[in-house]
């Protein structure tokens, strides 16, 4: 560890009386007892406003949280948190940013105010061996984070953080990197991708608000959408991560990969005896899918 990072350290974790040496930080990481390996998730999360809404997108959500044994943690790969390298949020409390425009002011006063986790962080920090994490004070929980826990776990109670999207890399990087969580699984934390397999705003079919969850998909949403279950049940990561050579219709489905990669951070983290369960497995919106994968 360099010396930046270990005086960002000591300012993350502030004690009474002297600094914190380095080797006490460590002992912060060490308490994790191991736990029962907690599950993996891929939210395809949508329109914002299905944090104060009901829907059947959002039944489903909250149908996987109750049959969730209770994290210690959450931490979130959001579609909407991408950066210049790897960060890490690591505050005691992230705030709720409203990264989007054009919605009712209901949507914008609405909060989640979970704690964050600094332990676990480091813990994150710690287990990425693939490229250096830095620390975030700043960035908080974007709405591909929080309008998916308000309805999932509206008790706020559980300890949420985010992992950052490098955008200089490709997908094969991401996959590489999120194989380094897998230890995070068996210390009782819940990691969770959040974008969307299908997502080309650009073509949306949704004359209005209240159209934008309408279950509709365009022939290559829905030929791209099948592409990527099938490839999913049979474990062929490979062909998800070269994504592009599936179909012609790949650049359609993704134009821009931000809400492709967090799928492929739950996928790493799928081993051999696990399987792929898929729900909210529909198109909205023409251009969309909220298809979700479970893996356990």
């Amino acid at each position: 560890m360099d010396r930046k990072d270990f005086l960002k350290l000591l300012a993350l974790f502030p004690l009474s009386g002297a600094a914190m040496k380095l080797n006490e930080l460590d002992k912060l990481t060490k308490t994790f007892g191991s736990t029962e390996q907690m599950p993996a998730l891929f939210i395809g999360h949508g329109n914002p406003m299905n944090a104060i809404t009901d829907n059947e997108f959002v039944t489903g959500w909250k149908t996987i949280a109750k049959n969730l044994p209770k994290p210690k943690a959450i931490l979130c790969i959001s579609a909407h948190w991408e950066t210049n390298g790897t960060f890490v949020t690591a505050m005691n409390a992230p705030r709720t940013i409203h990264d989007f425009g054009g919605f009712p002011k209901e949507l914008f006063e609405a909060k989640y105010p979970a704690p964050g986790s600094q332990e676990f962080a480091l813990e994150t920090k710690k287990a990425i061996k693939k490229t250096t994490v830095g620390l975030d004070d700043k960035w908080g929980l974007d709405h591909g984070t929080w309008s998916i826990l308000k309805p999932m776990f509206p008790n706020a109670d559980i300890p949420v953080f985010q992992l950052s999207l490098d955008y200089n890399q490709p997908p094969q990087y991401h996959y590489e990197l999120a194989k380094e969580l897998a230890s995070l699984r068996k210390k009782g934390v819940l990691i969770m991708g959040s974008g969307n397999m299908v997502h080309n705003l650009g073509m949306l079919k949704a004359p209005s608000m209240a159209d934008l969850d309408k279950e509709y998909g365009f022939d290559w949403a829905i030929e791209m959408n099948t592409i990527f279950k099938d490839k999913i049940t049979k474990l062929d990561h490979k062909a998800l991560i070269n994504y592009e050579s599936l179909s012609k219709s790949a650049k359609l489905a993704i134009p821009t990969r931000e809400h492709y990669l967090p799928l492929l951070y739950t996928l790493a983290l799928q081993e051999k005896n696990e399987t792929a369960k898929f729900f909210n497995d529909k198109a909205i919106a023409g251009s969309l899918t909220m298809t979700s994968v479970l893996i356990n």
